[in-house]
Order: C-alpha cells, then structure tokens, then sequence
C-alpha cells in the first residue's frame, strides 16, 4: 500500500559503469551539483533535494557487478525539456526522442546518458 499523501516514487537509482562520467553528465544535463552519499561498499552520488516540495530525489550508484543501462524510467522535471536533451547531446548523451507533446500532460525527451540508461526529460512548456 502506498503512503497516504504521497506519491508513489519515493527514491530512486540509477546504477553507473563510470561514475566520473555519469556525474559529468547529468551536473552537465540538469546543471545540478550531485553530492556523496555514505554507504558501505557503494560508491553514491545524490542529487538535490528539498524536502519542502513535492517530488522524488535519489543516486547515481556505482555497486561492483551491478550492471548499468537497465530497464527503469525516471522523468526529471524541467523548465523546457528540449533545453535538457540538448545539453545531453553536448554532455556526451544522445537524443533517444526530441521532444514531444504528451497532450495536457506537457512535453518529454527521451535521452540516453552516457552508462546507456533511458531517461525522460518532462516539460509542461
């Protein structure tokens, strides 16, 4: 059951190959500062996070034998999510889909990072 109140996504994890290179990217992507997480054995890099809004955070996460480029899709919220694709691209991405209407749901892009996981990139503009 989900908690009353909130949204389903609580946390989430993007599982990296080359953690130099995927914080390059998405500091580069989303113009963020990622930040070390302490946990055994697991190298992990935060993005921001402020507790007072609605919406998920969570990690880049460097686990030896973990495999990067996995199945899982998480949306980052942005002002106009063809300006995010685009830095992608120059971050060493690639557009999977420039951006698209989703009707009255906004815009995404989809985009590869450079560890070969499928992001999407929501706008409402």
């Amino acid at each position: 059951m989900l908690a009353p109140q909130q949204n389903p996504v609580g946390w989430f994890e993007l599982y990296v190959q080359d953690m130099a290179r995927a914080r390059a990217f998405y500091e580069g992507t989303l113009q963020v500062t990622l930040t070390p997480l302490e946990s055994p054995g697991i190298t992990m890099l935060a993005f921001p996070m402020n507790f007072g809004l609605p919406g998920a955070t969570g990690a880049l996460v460097h686990a030896p034998g973990v495999p990067s480029g996995g199945s899982t899709m998480v949306y980052f919220s942005c002002v106009d999510c063809a300006e995010e694709a685009a830095r992608a691209a120059q971050h060493g991405g690639k557009i999977f889909k420039p951006k698209f209407s989703i009707g009255q749901y906004g815009f995404i892009s989809l985009v590869h990072d450079t560890e070969g996981n499928l992001i999407g990139l929501h706008s409402t503009q």
